[in-house]
Order: C-alpha cells, then structure tokens, then sequence
C-alpha cells in the first residue's frame, strides 16, 4: 500500500472553490481585456466626428459615413457569400467521405417473433389484429389418376424390343 496521505474532502472541497475563483477572475479580466480591445478599435477605425461645423459640413460627414456603410455591407456580404461557399464544399466532401466509406450495416438479429406479434409491435397494443395465414390459404383437393395399364403391356416386350435397338447400332 502506498504511504501517501489522502485528502481529506473538505480540503478537496476548499481547493476546489478556490480554483473556480481564480478561474472566475480569469474570465472578468479576459472579458474586461476584450471589452477594451473591441473599444480602442471602434475609437481607431471610427473616430467620434466633429458637430461644431455648420450644416453643409455635417451632411458631408453623414454622406461620408454612409459610404463608409455601403462598402462595408459589399465586403460583409462577399465574406458571407465565400463563407456559405465554403460550408457547402465542406458539407459535399463529408457526403462524399461517407459515400466512400461505405455505410457499415450492423448484423442482423435473429427474432423468433410470430405474425399476429409483429403485427401488434408494429401497429400498436390498441389494434388487435389476427392474421392466420393458413385460413388465406385455397383448399386444393388431390385428384387420384388412374393409370391405363393396358396401354403399357407387358414389360418383357418392351425390354426385347430395346434390346433389338441396341444390337442395330453395335452391328452398323
């Protein structure tokens, strides 16, 4: 037996709890980090613009930005456009993959089960549904022939006269 010393669970329980807080605080600062990221982003790209001009100058920052806006919804849409490309040719070559591989059917189990129970396993406990096969089944009634033993004659005759046949071809 090894001489270690197990822990004991309220120790277990204690490093645990502080593991998820350190995780926890992990997890605000990481989103703090990327809340400030994405800030000093939009700061760069997009700078706050300048109210104090008259009129005319502030349509022409609008008239700027909305260009700004319609080229951004253009490469938007490409991206969005490659992207579904891109997820249809994965989605094709998964199909083909599997195509490849073939399907892998499972061996079938034998299942001793009679008519009337499939039936009731397929249609449900509510149908009661009886199915004698043999009921469906057409009578046949066996005709007994009676065989003309005049018209065979007498067995004798019959093995000469082959006998005969034999000869004529052994002799030619």
């Amino acid at each position: 037996m090894s001489e270690a010393k197990k822990m004991t669970s309220s120790r277990r329980h204690h490093l645990k709890s502080l593991m998820l807080q350190i995780a926890a605080g992990w997890l605000e600062q990481e989103a703090k980090d990327i809340a400030a990221a994405r800030e000093a982003h939009i700061n760069e790209l997009c700078p706050a613009p300048d109210m104090s001009a008259d009129q005319a100058a502030l349509m022409e920052i609008c008239k700027k930005i909305y260009a700004q806006i319609d080229t951004i919804d253009d490469a938007r849409y490409d991206v969005e456009a490659k992207v579904q490309k891109t997820d249809k040719e994965i989605e094709d070559l998964r199909l083909k993959v599997v195509e490849l591989a073939g399907v892998k059917k499972p061996a079938l189990k034998k299942v001793r089960m009679s008519a009337d129970a499939m039936l009731q396993a397929l249609l449900g406990g509510k149908h009661k549904v009886t199915m004698d096969l043999r009921s469906n089944l057409k009578q046949v009634k066996k005709e007994v022939k009676e065989e003309n033993t005049e018209a065979v004659g007498d067995w004798r005759k019959n093995i000469e006269d082959k006998a005969d046949r034999k000869k004529m071809f052994e002799t030619s």
